[in-house]
């Protein structure tokens, strides 16, 4: 057990960290699990919608690292594989479209012209 303040602080934050990554590795390998049961029984509309659940999954546990980018691009090119040859086409849900904001501005103050002054 660690003695200063600053490790026992690191400690802490260690377990917190451990605790979250087995949350993400877990739903990351059910998700996965699903998929493969999906593809077992055949049923198209549930092979689809593992598929995106299991791609979510991989994309989510990449963002936090707890696995390499490189390999969640092999796993989700695993998943497109496997689900073609299942006879599904690759259905990624597509991200709503961002509608441009108006920016308010205020309008540009209009300066007084400076008129000559006769003398």
């Amino acid at each position: 057990m660690p003695i200063i303040q600053s490790a026992k602080k690191r400690v802490r934050i260690a377990n917190k960290a451990a605790v979250r990554n087995s949350k993400t590795k877990r739903s990351l390998r059910s998700a996965l699990k699903a998929f493969q049961a999906a593809i077992t029984t055949g049923d198209k509309t549930k092979i689809a919608k593992a598929q995106v659940e299991a791609q979510s999954a991989i994309d989510t546990a990449a963002k936090k690292n707890v696995i390499h980018k490189n390999k969640a691009a092999r796993k989700k090119s695993q998943l497109a594989n496997q689900a073609k040859s299942a006879g599904v086409t690759a259905t990624k849900k597509k991200p709503a479209a961002k509608k441009p904001t108006a920016t308010k501005t205020k309008p540009a103050a209009k300066k007084a012209s400076a008129k000559k002054k006769s003398a």
